[in-house]
């Protein structure tokens, strides 16, 4: 199957001419930097979503397209890519996938010019006019998946330790509030800079052994994610401490070789938990799609395929005003047929946590 979808590099996007009455979509999906280990999923995922709204004739005609930008850089750097784009009139749209100092950092120069979507989870807190998160916050996302880890290991000890930047210290202060809640508190809490885990791993290492934590919270992401779950399974960690993470998904499991204790969960949406029905056909298209040796669709591939399905919904519409744009999700997503549109936030609310299979 052919992929009826054109993926543009951004300097094309600068000095080419648009084809016909193309709608065109910034992807601002990491590469590189720290989840680039997603990349290529979420990037999947994007294209499966334009591909089936192309073969069903595109935006009422107009075919969508999108301009990919590596969203794995320092966020200043991916900004700046952005407003070029935007200053040359080379998008209609923007939806993105990348940690949430690039979200904030792209959103600076986005709001109030064009509807931005970003899909993944993120810190919570207002947003600018034109920009719409359909992921979900800490505390809808920890809520029940903290006290239900706390209640089900007889939890009394938290330790957290995170990346360092505006999400994982959203975690923290969320985790922190519900794990008293729960019975619990919190004995330990680090972040780390990107890629300097590797280097840390003895001090925190030994920070967790002090501390006697019965379980740990990890709001690491990406490769840094799986060294330092890699790490706590040299140490044999793993096997005395409970593990919950809000960041950890299909590729970064299978980055990490599985595991066999049966106490790592995860707290994200996640592809293996969508309905038997709804996976097994997303599967079934995206492996027609893209071939046998695809990587696995992750949770952060589902975002970006729903949110692109939602943004080709608005625009269909005519509700792609960034004045607008949170009113008219809103309509969209309760209007009766909108199914798409609802998955991810149905997921979003009724999720938990999810044991991950080894």
């Amino acid at each position: 199957m052919s992929v009826e979808v054109s993926l543009i590099d951004p300097l094309d996007a600068l000095h080419s001419v648009r084809e016909g009455a193309a709608l065109r979509v910034g992807l601002v999906v990491p590469q590189s930097g720290p989840l680039g280990l997603t990349g290529p999923s979420a990037l999947d995922g994007a294209l499966l979503a334009a591909h089936e709204v192309n073969a069903a004739g595109g935006v009422r005609g107009r075919p969508l397209e999108l301009v990919l930008v590596d969203g794995g850089g320092a966020p200043g750097r991916v900004a700046g890519e952005v407003r070029r784009l935007l200053d040359a009139g080379a998008l209609d749209a923007l939806a993105g996938c990348h940690t949430s100092d690039v979200h904030r950092a792209v959103e600076s120069v986005a709001a109030g010019r064009i509807a931005y979507l970003f899909t993944p989870p993120h810190e919570g807190g207002s947003r600018l006019p034109g920009v719409l998160c359909t992921g979900i916050d800490p505390y809808r996302q920890l809520g029940s998946a903290v006290r239900e880890v706390t209640i089900r290991h007889r939890i009394r000890r938290w330790a957290l330790i995170g990346n360092d930047y505006i999400w994982p210290r959203a975690v923290h202060r969320a985790a922190e509030g519900l794990a008293a809640r729960a019975g619990a508190r919190v004995v330990l809490e680090r972040r780390v800079p990107f890629g300097a885990v590797e280097e840390m791993l003895d001090p925190l290492l030994d920070a967790l052994r002090a501390a006697r934590a019965d379980a740990l919270l990890l709001s690491l992401i990406g490769r840094d994610l799986v060294h330092f779950n890699r790490a706590l399974r040299r140490s044999g960690l793993d096997r005395t401490l409970v593990r919950l993470s809000g960041a950890l998904e299909e590729n970064g499991l299978l980055a990490l070789g599985g595991d066999d204790t049966g106490t790592l969960y995860a707290a994200m949406p996640s592809f293996a938990t969508l309905a038997e029905e709804c996976r097994q056909s997303l599967a079934e298209r995206h492996r027609a799609l893209c071939g046998p040796w695809a990587p696995v669709l992750d949770a952060y591939a589902v975002g970006l395929y729903e949110g692109l399905h939602l943004l080709a919904d608005l625009a269909a519409r005519g509700a792609l005003a960034p004045d607008g744009l949170l009113a008219a999700a809103g309509r969209l997503l309760r209007r009766e047929g909108a199914g798409r549109a609802r998955i991810h936030l149905a997921r979003a609310e009724g999720l938990g946590f999810a044991v991950l299979p080894h």
